[in-house]
């Protein structure tokens, strides 16, 4: 059977059309048309969370059935739609911010949050997705995680960081869903008056937040999949 698509907003620059056509099989179902895009254009799979479906000119679940000649909408959030950030904490005092994102992470906006007018220093770590894992070649990553529980570990690292160091800021945020080789996965910024405290710092708070914020990573290889084992921080566990 044939079906119409449509595509609005981001979703049709990133589809680079309008609309399209569709054959599928027998029986099959509306999510059927976005998995088939979602294939052929992976920032799709990315903005999975945010985009909505419609049948027939009206809202649509992934499991209604298809019929010859629906027509299918693939839908963008309307304006002024879902934030940035899907869990986020801002310390008081101290104006330390920690957050999960499914979009890209801007670093410079966050590089603006952290610093003060008394900072000589500001220190960005970024985890940036590579392509290969000992010489294998990598596709692409995803990550998943328990969320409210992962930013509240990340908060309680950086603001015992903050007692520790003689820093002013820090921010902490975490990609999660699909990430393509060369994105940012993890991006730590602290902000102090002096650089020794800036970099130590934030090399402290990339190896404890691998180590004890429940996020997990399956790396995607051209002959296979595998979710990354890592190991607990025994300290923080209790064992």
């Amino acid at each position: 059977m044939r079906v119409k698509v449509l595509f609005f907003g981001a979703l049709r620059d990133i589809v680079g059309r309008s609309e399209d056509e569709l054959d599928l099989a027998p029986g099959s179902r509306v999510g059927s048309v976005f998995e088939h895009y979602a294939g052929a254009f992976p920032r799709l799979r990315e903005l999975e969370r945010s985009i909505v479906l419609a049948r027939n000119q009206k809202f649509s679940a992934a499991s209604e059935s298809l019929g010859d000649g629906d027509e299918i909408a693939l839908l963008p959030p309307v304006s002024g739609g879902a934030p940035r950030y899907s869990y986020e904490i801002t310390s008081e005092p101290g104006g330390h911010f920690f957050a999960l994102t499914r979009e890209p992470i801007d670093t410079g906006a966050l590089r603006g949050l952290v610093l003060r007018g008394e900072d000589g220093a500001a220190v960005t770590f970024d985890g940036v997705v590579r392509n290969n894992t000992n010489g294998r070649r990598t596709l692409y990553l995803d990550y998943e995680c328990y969320e409210p529980m992962a930013v509240k570990v990340m908060a309680e690292i950086g603001c015992e960081l903050a007692r520790s160091y003689a820093i002013g800021r820090i921010a902490m945020v975490h990609r999660l869903g699909r990430l393509e080789i060369g994105e940012t996965s993890v991006a730590v910024i602290v902000g102090a008056p002096h650089r020794k405290a800036a970099f130590e710092a934030a090399l402290e708070g990339i190896n404890r937040l691998k180590r004890t914020v429940p996020i997990w990573k399956k790396e995607h290889f051209a002959d296979g999949e595998v979710w990354v084992d890592g190991e607990w921080d025994a300290s923080v566990i209790g064992r």
